[in-house]
Order: structure tokens, then sequence, then C-alpha cells
């Protein structure tokens, strides 16, 4: 056991937050703490870390072990490059690499003694370098950046320079490299893509140490965790197995509690109408049965009523009118801001019922997509034309159509008046709006709670086409399971861009993955493309060697041809050398056989007309070799 947390108390102001939190964590051990926004999870973490005292209780972690923590929000400041900044985790070790550097310009200056003290130094240092892994530092930095979504040419901008998500992952790197024995991640996966989400999955699974995650990522949460510690209520409960396996439990668990306490409830009832009727015949024996009865009654101890986190929160989408089945036509779509070009030549149809995921890594342009659908951006080049009768709902936290100085009730009961109070708050709770907070101006809200009341409208717009972009932030996990509900039973057509895998395979029936500027369609829903994503890559895996064996035969054979061709080039010129110096000697021999002297002579005539043949002969056979060679 690593750590452990024993009757954890804490209380703001008059409102219990924790009572008697108690669970351990073991060794490698791999845990996730849930609950609703504002059951205390952020707390629970900062109180393990010490950063917030507890009212009670004690937190206890192993001797000589270290802990490491990731907060939501991270600024970190000084004015390194990212690449430094990662870098402070391996202070050590990089501290050894120039000691190494040190001694190495010391040693040709040294000798005799002290040549020899500073060899055994030099010897132990490089060691305890290596055994550091000091040799692959540096790439193990770069692996991490690169797992977290940094680009190489990322590595030496100033830290100061970035965004608030990217200080985050600069952290996470530097905590991740720092390998504490005990990690605690509030919400890792926020400023991280679908790729760096799934490489921060594999780092965890593998990490020799325990983690402690706090995320709304449930997709995530199955693919690490192997302990759930559920906040319900101030109070904890601990579920072994990911989060899938906890909220089956939970279910099952709900519903024995809710059926245990109906049964009291029944069996209250009935002893009350029968001391009732005890005391309504007014004998001093009833009346005496009646009190005992009621002693009886009163000693129960009575059950809570299970707190029921999704009732009255079933919403539903509800199209007007319905559209055409064309729902959209996107053709010859580019778009490029400056030299960068985001995509081109895209062309993509929607029909109506379909529910279309756009994913794809940060910054490849599936936001810009949605504008120049809703016509929030010009496209460079190509149309996107939507079909008969489509109305179009859209949401983007940038462009949130609100009245600043109404209430959130107001917000929604002036646009809708035909709601109930009760129809309103239902809608409102859904999204963790509740009491007193319905009457909270939109002024007053964070941004992160507009763009939960822009969803909530959206919900009642009567839409047939919704167009979303990132639906799922700053919802807890009730509110991403109705709004799923309400997705997956809504009759029109949506396209949304959303980070949430747990939320794409629930609710996704085509998914268009932006990679390189160009769109891949996959029928289906996350699982599906992951497995036929996988089997593309071992189609790769397989066929690759094959393609370079089949590279290193065609090279072969080309050097092999080209061997051949300079050969019977070779061999073409010799002939036509030969050709020209017979054909020569034939033309000598003909004018010495034409002299007189050789005339009169038989003898020497005889000669040369043999000679003369032979060449003939050796001249028709090189022509036939020639005719070959030039053939080939």
């Amino acid at each position: 056991m690593i750590l452990s947390c024993n009757q954890i108390n804490k209380a703001f102001l008059d409102k219990d937050i924790l009572c008697d939190a108690s669970f351990f964590i073991e060794d490698r051990e791999k845990a996730a703490i849930v609950g609703i926004n504002g059951a205390g999870k952020s707390t629970l973490l900062k109180i393990i870390t010490g950063e917030l005292p507890a009212d009670s209780g004690q937190v206890i972690l192993s001797k000589g072990k270290t802990m490491g923590y990731l907060a939501q929000h991270q600024d970190v400041q000084g004015s390194h490059t990212i690449f430094e900044a990662v870098m402070e985790a391996k202070k050590d070790i990089f501290d050894l690499e120039e000691r190494i550097r040190q001694m190495e310009k010391q040693m040709p200056q040294a000798a005799g003694d002290e040549l020899t003290r500073l060899m055994e130094s030099y010897s132990q240092v490089t060691h305890r370098f290596e055994e550091a892994g000091g040799y692959a530092l540096r790439s193990e930095i770069t692996g991490v950046l690169k797992g977290l979504g940094f680009e190489e040419s990322d590595f030496d901008k100033p830290v100061s320079t970035l965004s608030g998500g990217q200080k985050t992952r600069v952290f996470l790197g530097k905590l991740l490299l720092s390998k504490p024995d005990i990690i605690l991640l509030d919400e890792p996966t926020n400023h991280l893509d679908l790729n760096s989400i799934a490489w921060l999955e594999t780092f965890l699974v593998n990490y020799p140490g325990a983690v402690i995650i706090v995320a709304h990522d449930r997709y995530f949460l199955d693919r690490v965790v192997t302990k759930v510690i559920e906040i319900d209520n101030t109070r904890v409960c601990v579920f072994q197995g990911n989060y899938s396996d906890y909220a089956e439990k939970k279910a099952m668990l709900r519903e024995a509690q809710l059926k245990a306490y109906l049964n009291q409830q029944a069996e209250i009832k009935h002893q009350e109408e029968v001391i009732a009727k005890l005391r309504s015949f007014n004998r001093e024996k009833s009346i005496k049965r009646a009190e005992s009865r009621e002693k009886m009654l009163n000693k129960i101890e009575r059950l809570e009523k299970p707190f029921e986190v999704k009732a009255d929160m079933s919403v539903r989408f509800t199209p007007s009118i319905t559209s055409g089945n064309d729902v959209l036509t996107v053709r010859g779509l580019k778009k490029a801001y400056g030299s960068h070009t985001l995509f081109s030549d895209v062309d993509i149809d929607i029909r109506r019922g379909e529910r279309v995921a756009v994913i794809g890594s940060n910054g490849t342009g599936k936001t810009t997509l949605l504008k120049i659908i809703n016509g929030l951006v010009a496209p460079d080049s190509g149309t996107a034309v939507t079909g008969a009768n489509v109305h179009i709902g859209y949401y983007d936290q940038e462009y949130q159509v609100l009245h600043m100085d109404k209430t959130l009730f107001e917000e929604i009961l002036d646009e809708h008046p035909s709601m109930t109070n009760t129809e309103i708050r239902s809608l409102l709770a859904a999204f963790l709006f509740t009491g007193d907070d319905v009457f909270k101006k939109i002024a007053e809200l964070s941004g992160g709670e507009r763009g939960r009341v822009s969803l909530a409208k959206l919900m009642l717009s009567e839409a047939n086409f919704l167009i979303l972009d990132e639906p799922t932030n700053h919802l807890d996990m009730v509110s991403k399971e109705v709004l799923e509900k309400a997705l997956t039973q809504y009759s029109g057509t949506v396209l949304y861009v959303s980070h949430d895998r747990y939320f794409i395979n629930k609710t996704a029936t085509r998914i268009l993955d932006l990679d390189h500027g160009h769109f891949v369609n996959y029928i289906g829903n996350y699982d599906y493309y992951l497995e036929k994503r996988a089997e593309a890559a071992e189609i790769v895996k397989e066929t690759a060697p094959r393609q370079e064996s089949a590279v290193k035969l065609d090279w072969k054979a080309q050097k092999e041809q080209q061997a051949r061709e300079r050969k019977r080039k070779n061999d073409l010129a010799k002939c036509e050398e030969e050709i020209a110096r017979l054909e020569s000697e034939i033309s000598a021999l003909d004018e010495e056989m034409s002299l007189p002297e050789v005339a009169t002579s038989p003898s020497k005539l005889l000669e040369l007309s043999r000679s003369q043949q032979e060449k003939r002969e050796r001249l028709d056979s090189l022509y036939e070799l020639w005719e070959q060679l030039e053939s080939e």
C-alpha cells in the first residue's frame, strides 16, 4: 500500500463536502475519483497533496515515496523554452552530464595522481549517468512532448507565450518525466487531442507507479483504471474495475437501495395504519398494543431515499419539421491560412438521420469546417450547401446568443413561455444548474457555464440539423449521459466535433477523420473506427516488408537490365568496328587481286581469294550478330 486516506472530513462554511472518506491505493494501482460536479473530487486531491487541510482525518503516504500533482490549471512561469521547462524534471541527470563535460575538458591538462583521480571520478559519474538513462534522455523528453501534441518546431518556444492549455501540457510532460511513485491528475485530458489522449493512456497503463485520476473522459477511464472511488452526497464508496464496471454495479446498487427504501416505506405505512386502527378501538388492551408497535416502529433505522441524480433529467431534441433526405452537400471545399492549408478538395454528403462525428488532431481544421458550413467563415474555394427544409441549430462556445441581463430561468422562459417552472428547472438541472443557480444573471456565469446554457437552449430550438462544436466540454458525466440519450433519440441530423471518445462511441453512426488535409470516412462508431484503423495499420505492417522486398527486387532487376544494356551497346560497337575493318580489308583485297602481277600469278590469286572468302564468311556472321544486338 502506497497511500491511505482515513476518515477524511471537509466542509466549507455550513456545507459538508466529505464525510468519513476512507480508501487506500496499492503500489502501481490506477484509480479514478468520480462524482458529479461539486461533489468534492478536486478538493479530495488537494487534501491528499496537502494543498488543502482536512477538517479531520488522516492522509498517510508510505515512507520514502514521492508524489506528483497536476491541477486543472497550471501557470508555468519563467523564461524557459518548452524543452528547457520539461528538462527541469531531469535536472539531476543533466547536472551529471555537465560534470562529465567539465571533466572531459580538464583531462588534457591533468597528469599523474590528478589525472588518476579525475579518471576514477569520470568513471563513477558516467556509470551513474548511464544507469539513470542519461544517454537516451533527450529522446525520452522528445517522445513525451510529441506524445502530448507538441511538434519539434515548438520546442524552442518560450513558455510565457503559450496558452493556458499548452502550459498545462508542458507541466504534465514535466510531471510524467519526473516519475514520482504516485501521480495525481485532475482532468489531464482537457487540453489533449485524440492522439495525445491515446498516448497518455498507454503511458499511464504502463507507468511503474500508482496513479489517481479525476476525469470526465469515460473512455479514458475504461482503458486506464482498475478501481473507482466514488464521491456521492459527501460519502465515499470504492468499486473494483473500470468505469463501465462501476457504472453497472452502481446502477444495480442504486436499484437495490431504492427497492429496500420503498419496501421499508411500505412497511412503515402499514404499521402506522395498524397503530391508527388499534387506537381507534379505544380499549386499554388495543391501546397498549398500539403503543408497543409504536415503540418498535421508532426503533427502526430509517433508510434514506437514494439520491437519484437522473431524476427529471430526461430531455429531448424535437425538430419542428422534417428535412429532405440530402441534408448537406460539400464539394471541392478548400481552406488555408497563409501558406498553411487546412484541407482541400473536400467532398462530403450527409443524409437525414445521420450522426456524424468529425475527429482529428488539434489545429487540423475541424472547427473551421463547422464554421464554413454555418456561414461564419468563407472557404477559399468549393461549396457547402444545405438541402430542402434544413433548419440549422449551431452550438459553438464562441458564438453564444445569450442576454447578459437575464437570469438563466428568464433566458429559457422568455423564448419558451409555454414551459412550466418544473420543466425549465428540469432542463437546467440536466446541465448542472440547480436550486438558486437558475436565478443567476447570465453576465455572472463563467464561459463554461454560458456554454451549458447555450446547449440547453439548443435542445429547445426545434432545429432539424444540429452542428455542435465540443458539446460535452464542461459537462459532468450525468449531463453527458443526458445529452447522449437526447441525441440518440433525435430524429434529425447531427454533425459534431468532439474529443470525447465515449460520447462519440455512444452517439456517432459515422466518423470523418481529418488526416493530413483530407477526410477519411468510417461508417460506424468509435470502436468501429479503431478496429478499421488497426486493420489498416496491420495491412501496412504486413505489406511493408513485401513492398520493401519488391523495391529491392525492382532495384536489382533494374541494375541487371542496365548492365545488360551496357554490354549490348559495347558488343554492338565492337561488332560495328569489326564489320568496318573486314569491309575495308575485303575492299583492299579486291584492289590487290586486280593488280597485273597478281592476276598473272595463279598461286597468289588463289591465296588472296581464299583470304577474301574467309573474311566474307566472317562478315556475314557479323551482320547477323549486329541485327540481333540491334533488335534487343
